[in-house]
């Protein structure tokens, strides 16, 4: 690079509006921006070659995420992860890091907190709360009239034929499809409590792939790739099965759409003793047990990939945007993690979950 490039590159580094660091093969801090500088409250030559996890607070398995950045050379987004430090509070922010083409081994790590976000374009969470409460306030009411509406399009169609009666089954189709929007609102926001007990989630995931086979993944290949010894974790096994469920219609339906007729989905489980994250009561918990659901269609649509798991987002047209949202909800009131990798001929999806307590130990939800 000539010295003009150098110094454009320097000039855009210092001014980038989000912190932003540079991390060694180690996990070392070896550059920050300004930004970074003062988000972290402290300058590079105090900051320069520390670990970055004894600089930065993350509720979210940050090692683990480092890893496979260098492992797969793609990058990783993390959203909605409170960021701090041990001398100032935590933000919620969302996290993107890349690997450097040249050396992939030095990762950046770019730290967006929530409010830059919402200026740049991206729906807050409190507004998405709204919304889908006034939805579920408007559903039940609504759903009355719309069963009025079709079984009088199915009266009227007894009497009709030709174009008539064509419009009718229209009237009642459509009439069905809103209905079904109505009731994953109402899911949505009355979902209960896990009862949890210990699950094995091999069976699960072979209920959910046997579904699957038979119905809206019967173009696809499913294979797995099981730990065998991998321990039970503490859940509630409807809901879990509701969340494999949901991430194999994804990938079926997102081969389907791309007109590649057949794919590939890989089942894959694994134990990763390094992962943790940070509940809502600050206290850090290890999530070892790990579910990946891969498949080889087109990938996320780059502008929704790093709000996928927001309501009312979908990548689908006609998509409601709530089937990831509902399982990152069941995922996170189960104490686990879920994020995703996203290219053009590789999605996994990756769930994160605690192993169950030995002898079952019941949490404040198990079943009795």
């Amino acid at each position: 690079m000539s010295d003009e490039g150098h110094r454009l590159t320097g000039e855009i580094w210092a001014s980038l509006p989000v912190p932003a660091l540079l991390l060694d093969a180690e996990d070392r801090i070896d550059a920050l921006n300004p930004e970074a500088e003062a988000f972290l409250n402290a300058s590079l030559r105090s900051l320069k070659g520390r670990s970055v996890h004894d600089c930065l607070i993350v509720d979210a398995p940050i090692e683990g995420a480092l890893t496979r950045v260098r492992l797969n050379r793609s990058p990783v987004f993390i959203n909605d992860s409170d960021v701090g430090t041990h001398e100032r509070a935590s933000v919620a922010c969302n996290l993107q890091i890349a690997p450097l083409t040249d050396h992939p081994e030095i990762l950046l790590v770019v730290i967006a907190p929530r409010q830059i976000a919402g200026r740049l374009g991206r729906a807050p969470g409190a507004a998405a709360r709204s919304a889908i409460g006034m939805a579920e306030m408007l559903a039940h009411e609504i759903k009355n009239p719309l069963a009025g509406i079709s079984g009088a399009a199915q009266l009227l169609s007894m009497s009709l034929e030709g174009e008539d009666l064509e419009l009718t089954d229209l009237i009642v189709a459509e009439t069905r499809r809103v209905v079904q929007l109505l009731e994953q609102v109402e899911q949505f926001g009355n979902l209960r409590p896990p009862l949890t007990k210990p699950v094995n989630l091999h069976d699960l995931l072979d209920r959910a792939r046997r579904s699957a086979s038979v119905g809206f993944a019967a173009h696809m290949q499913i294979h797995d790739d099981y730990d065998p010894s991998l321990p039970p974790t503490l859940a509630d096994g409807d809901q879990l099965l509701q969340v494999f469920l949901n991430l194999l219609k994804n990938a079926a339906e997102a081969v389907q759409r791309s007109g590649q007729g057949t794919g590939t989905i890989r089942l894959r489980t694994f134990y990763e003793p390094s992962l943790r994250v940070r509940g809502a009561d600050g206290v850090a918990l290890a999530v070892p047990l790990q579910v990946e659901i891969v498949d080889d269609g087109p990938g996320l649509p780059p502008e929704i990939a790093d709000e996928i798991f927001e309501p009312f987002i979908s990548g689908r047209e006609n998509g409601t945007g709530l089937g990831l949202a509902l399982v990152s909800k069941i995922v996170t009131e189960h104490r686990g993690w879920i994020s995703v990798e996203s290219a053009p001929g590789r999605t996994a999806f990756r769930i994160s979950l605690p192993v169950a307590p030995e002898g079952g130990a019941p949490d404040a939800n198990q079943e009795t």
